[in-house]
């Protein structure tokens, strides 16, 4: 809702002794509209007493003198004091708990109440029906001014809340990485953030271009908060399938890592691992890309570690294939891999490579020219198997049950 222009405003038009005739029945039209507003807003159907109460009748009284000052003049629909009472009035309405359409339901209410009731008047003192007209488009204009001071208010109060929030989150998240707080302090944070302390949790770690609309994404159950170069968001430990598939799918077309499972008093360990995942396991997510689980990828994660000591090891193990065509390196290369997998047993292996088992025994047969004893000695092909998972890891194959 905009503010009006002034000069537009249309209760420039209205006779300005209005107000003097409409403002001796103003208490019994203040009475009218909140036993109307308590019997048909169900959220005000409760006693006015106290705060609660004073509010109310405080925002309906402001209303209708403000209202009254107005016929005639150019003056915008709420000076910077009037103003203050409907912010404060949407503010409230988060604070109590209740939504802002309570409020505007009740606004609505009050501008039919107001605009019977003063219309009656106006015709009564003989007013010209179209001055009754003008009336009834001030008062509906004049309420929208107030319902959007309201709705501003309300904002205000879910931004600052939002950001306190936040800010609290993100010191209980410094608390628990840091790994030296005591049980008191973190309690103590945590009740101050709104996040009970699950007995295990997930950490997800995502880079802050990816991490917009998460926290949202997770819902409240969740803690997110930033944490260096990442976001970070805890959730419990998924105990079920179904829990986990709807992590994943929460997760889904959004690049990040689900570490490994731990106590928050040990999230340290897990964010660091984490973290690492994600420079190391590095790719671009697309709209329907699944989370990737660091659980899933120990093994890629420890052999890129050092990429320069894998490359050294790569080199070493894999030096007999080095005089060949890239072809025939290749070919060889995704059959000792499959061969070592598979423990040797050549119809897994041709039925992974797609290829006829005679020529899978060939290729065995070059391999064993090749390198000779290292196939036999448990060391080095468990060497040769490192070396060869690390030059190629998207072709390692996967084992059956």
């Amino acid at each position: 809702m905009k503010p009006l222009v002034s000069g537009a405003a249309p209760w420039t038009d209205l006779p300005v002794d209005i107000g003097h005739r409409l403002r001796p029945a103003l208490p019994s039209v203040a009475v009218e509209i909140i036993d109307t507003i308590a019997r048909e807003v169900p959220s005000y159907s409760r006693p006015l007493e106290g705060t609660f109460g004073a509010g109310v009748r405080r925002g309906v009284e402001v209303a209708l003198n403000r209202f009254l000052d107005l016929p005639g003049s150019t003056q915008p629909a709420l000076q910077s004091r009037d103003r203050d009472v409907y912010l404060a009035l949407g503010r409230g309405e988060l604070r109590q708990g209740r939504t802002l359409e309570v409020l505007l339901a009740a606004y609505r209410v009050g501008a039919r109440v107001a605009f019977r009731r003063f219309a009656g008047l106006a015709r009564e003192s003989g007013m010209d029906p179209d001055a009754v007209v003008a009336l009834a488009e001030a008062i509906f204009a004049y309420i929208d001014e107030l319902s959007a001071a309201s709705v501003e208010g309300f904002a205000t109060e879910q931004s600052h809340r939002a950001g306190e929030r936040d800010r609290l989150r993100g010191r209980l998240l410094e608390l628990l990485i840091s790994g030296v707080a005591d049980d008191t302090a973190i309690e103590e944070a945590a009740a101050e953030a709104g996040w009970p302390i699950p007995d295990s949790v997930v950490p997800i770690v995502v880079p802050r271009e990816q991490s917009h609309g998460l926290a949202l994404r997770l819902g409240p159950a969740a803690l997110v908060a930033r944490s260096g170069e990442f976001v970070v968001a805890l959730v419990a430990t998924p105990t079920s399938e179904q829990a986990r598939r709807s992590l994943h799918r929460q997760l889904r077309g959004r690049r990040c890592m689900i570490s490994l499972p731990t106590a928050c008093r040990d999230l340290a360990a897990s964010l660091r691992v984490g973290a690492l995942a994600l420079r190391l396991l590095d790719s671009a997510p697309s709209a329907g890309s699944e989370p990737v689980l660091v659980a899933d990828r120990l093994v890629d994660l420890v052999l890129r570690r050092d990429p320069a000591l894998v490359a050294a090891l790569a080199e070493r193990e894999l030096a007999p294939l080095a005089g060949l065509t890239a072809g025939a390196r290749q070919r060889l290369t995704e059959t000792l891999l499959a061969w070592l997998s598979y423990r040797g047993e050549r119809n897994r292996v041709a039925a992974a490579l797609h290829v006829h088992p005679q020529t899978i025994a060939y290729r065995l047969t070059k391999l064993r020219q090749l390198f000779g004893e290292a196939l036999v000695d448990p060391d080095r092909r468990f060497a040769l198997e490192l070396a060869l998972r690390a030059a190629a890891p998207e072709s390692t194959p996967h084992r059956d049950s």
